[in-house]
């Protein structure tokens, strides 16, 4: 099977299936955060692979796609990760997105919805609601403070931060992501009808459990708000817990009568 199918513009490799399960009742489309890649989701996958087929997208800008340009408009990249998504096929589907990616995946549900497709949900992890006001400056900061900024957060792995080479190769994708997330406005008035489930680590340095209840405001749907122990990205150290707490929701969603 294919790792992904094309978009408009001939690209092939927006999304990456790990564990392909043609008979699965729902997908799981996940997004990364900023520096992040597909590989972020390749655990996860491996625990749900044997009830939900995991699609994890990959942004452009890093590793096999390193020739192309990394993204600098959020909106733009929603609108290329949304058709990447429908060319994939039709069917029940869940999206869920860490950081940066809970709001692409929050964007990629309005586009999907305006076409007629939305998803049965959305999981948004450690992030603010889409119209708080965010930090807006570390794009614009120098390598060796953007280093530190990626340091700080704990979501690289080790082994890669002590390669001092490999990280400034990644640091176009991340300085282009953290230009789409900053310079990124939410369209007033703009709300999703599907209901939305909040992941917050209790540690989390950039949102609270209660700032994260504003994303209530967001959609018409319901919106409920869990957290789990860690700091920004908890969901290294709790992948079991994330991995059940996805599937009993998204087993809640399939059993849930649409109105």
């Amino acid at each position: 099977m294919p790792n992904a199918e094309p978009t408009r513009d001939g690209t092939t490799d927006w999304i990456k299936c790990f564990h392909p399960s043609p008979s699965a009742a729902v997908r799981l489309v996940c997004f990364p955060h900023a520096g992040g890649s597909a590989g972020t989701y390749l655990k996860l996958s491996a625990r749900l692979r044997h009830e939900v087929e995991v699609l994890a997208v990959q942004y452009p800008g890093r590793q096999d796609r390193s020739a192309e340009p990394p993204p600098h408009d959020l909106h733009a990249l929603a609108d290329r990760a949304s058709e990447a998504v429908v060319a994939r096929g039709t069917g029940p589907c869940v999206l869920f997105g860490h950081s940066m990616g809970a709001v692409v995946a929050y964007e990629v549900a309005a586009r999907l919805e305006a076409r007629g497709a939305g998803p049965l949900g959305v999981v948004v992890s450690g992030s603010p609601a889409p119209s708080a006001p965010r930090e807006r400056t570390i794009h614009h900061l120098g390598d060796d403070a953007l280093l530190a900024e990626i340091r700080r957060l704990s979501g690289t792995d080790p082994r890669v931060l002590a390669h001092e080479d490999l990280m400034r190769l990644a640091l176009p994708a991340v300085r282009g992501d953290y230009t789409a997330l900053e310079t990124y406005v939410h369209p007033r008035g703009q709300r999703l009808g599907c209901p939305v489930r909040v992941v917050v680590g209790d540690q989390d340095p950039l949102v609270t459990p209660k700032a994260a209840e504003s994303w209530a405001e967001h959609t018409a749907g319901t919106c409920d708000v869990r957290v789990l122990p860690g700091g920004h990205f908890y969901l290294q150290e709790q992948q079991d817990e994330l991995a059940a707490l996805t599937l009993t929701w998204i087993d809640t969603l399939r059993t849930t009568p649409t109105r």
